[in-house]
């Protein structure tokens, strides 16, 4: 099986940015796949980057509050690739490291993952206040499903063959 991150991202004193980890707060660890680990990391990307440096995972599922297409409380899964942002400032701030940030300070740091997923939900509300919004709050059972569903297809995804790497990297 395929080892598995789910990473619960955002900060709970800014309202919707609270989405990821509420996330991974309600997520059911009996209902994955011992391969598959679900944390809250908050605010700590930098704590992320550095668990990931290790190269435990095949997956890392990122699960924020990020702007998708939709009116709020819109759910979304993006595959995020492995280039780093153009012209990226060096990721330094441990406090306010949105999900690319954290992967090109992993970069930078000599390491990768295999993939990258995004369960973002577009929030209305990032201000300093304690709770989710309405339709994120609403948004927040679907998206535990929708997560759990991908971190089970994820562990249960066979490994690439030798040939399916290098002609990857060709």
């Amino acid at each position: 099986m395929k080892r598995v991150l789910v990473a619960g991202i955002g900060n709970v004193f800014l309202g919707d940015d609270g989405f990821g980890v509420e996330v991974v707060r309600r997520m059911d660890p009996a209902a994955l796949p011992g391969s598959v680990v679900v944390a809250d990391y908050g605010i700590r990307g930098v704590h992320l980057a550095y668990e990931l440096l290790g190269g435990t995972y095949d997956t890392l599922i990122m699960v924020d509050a990020v702007e998708v297409e939709g009116p709020p409380g819109t759910v979304a899964v993006l595959e995020i690739d492995d280039e780093p942002a153009p012209d990226a400032p060096p990721p330094v701030d441990g406090h306010g490291m949105h999900p690319q940030a954290v992967l090109d300070l992993l970069r930078k740091l000599g390491g990768g993952v295999g993939r990258v997923l995004l369960v973002g939900c577009r929030p209305q509300v990032i201000d300093e206040v304690m709770g989710l919004s309405e339709p994120v709050a609403a948004a927040v059972d679907g998206a535990v499903a929708a997560v759990t569903a991908l971190a089970r297809d994820e562990a249960a995804r066979p490994e690439a063959t030798r040939q399916d790497k290098e002609r990857a990297d060709a």
